[in-house]
């Protein structure tokens, strides 16, 4: 895959609800991705929410060199099979895959997905496939709950052109409709912030918005890094 300046690369493996939920989510927010999964049918389903979508066997090690995995930034294991997930983990970190995001479906299947490499463990229950996917793309973004289709709140790690100034300054409000709910600094939190208040370097801002406006914030964060 052709990969656009400053875009990272993701490999979904496994396309159950979970993993089809993630990937779609990474593509539409302009990732590149690759979805894999040795069912011919659910490859099909998806093939046109992704960028590249491939029928294979995860836990063979030359079919996934074939696919150039190890090149990909990211791998997220979303494999439904306990075993299959485990051995497809090792396999990915064999080949040097950079960070491997693994799903459990228990607190033990997830004990020994830490023991064979995973970078990252997570439970369905507890990480929607939307909410893993805008986590994974950007450091900035601490934590996001989507509220309803188009608006979230989103827990943004301040830095760039968002700190050493008050929200006064910052006018996030105006400029993009986006209201700071608290500003999280360290073990203090500071609820329903006024406009004299000042981000500081670390603070958290906890903020409710439209995605589209959110994403500027975060964009906010990356301009100056």
């Amino acid at each position: 895959m052709r990969r656009r300046r400053n875009q990272k690369q993701y490999v979904v493996i496994g396309l159950g609800r979970f993993g089809t939920s993630v990937a779609q989510t990474l593509y539409q927010m302009g990732c590149e991705v690759l979805a894999i999964d040795n069912d011919e049918e659910k490859v099909q389903a998806v093939a046109s929410m992704v960028t590249h979508a491939v029928q294979a066997d995860a836990t063979d090690e030359a079919a996934m060199r074939a696919l150039g995995v190890r090149n990909f930034d990211v791998a997220i294991v979303s494999i439904g099979d306990v075993q299959a997930s485990i051995m497809t983990t090792l396999v990915l970190k064999a080949m040097g895959v950079r960070q491997t995001v693994a799903k459990a479906l228990s607190e033990l299947h997830g004990r020994v997905l830490e023991k064979v490499g995973a970078d990252k463990v997570i439970y369905p229950e507890r990480d929607m496939g939307v909410r893993v996917a805008h986590n994974l793309i950007s450091g900035n973004i601490v934590d996001y709950v989507e509220l309803v289709p188009g608006y979230s709140i989103v827990e943004v790690l301040a830095r760039g052109s968002l700190v050493h100034k008050t929200l006064r300054e910052l006018d996030l409000r105006a400029r993009y409709g986006i209201s700071v709910m608290a500003i999280k600094r360290g073990n203090d939190i500071i609820v329903a912030p006024g406009a004299n208040d000042a981000v500081e370097p670390g603070d958290k801002l906890v903020a409710i918005g439209q995605d589209e406006m959110l994403d500027r914030l975060q964009h906010m964060n990356e301009d100056d890094q």
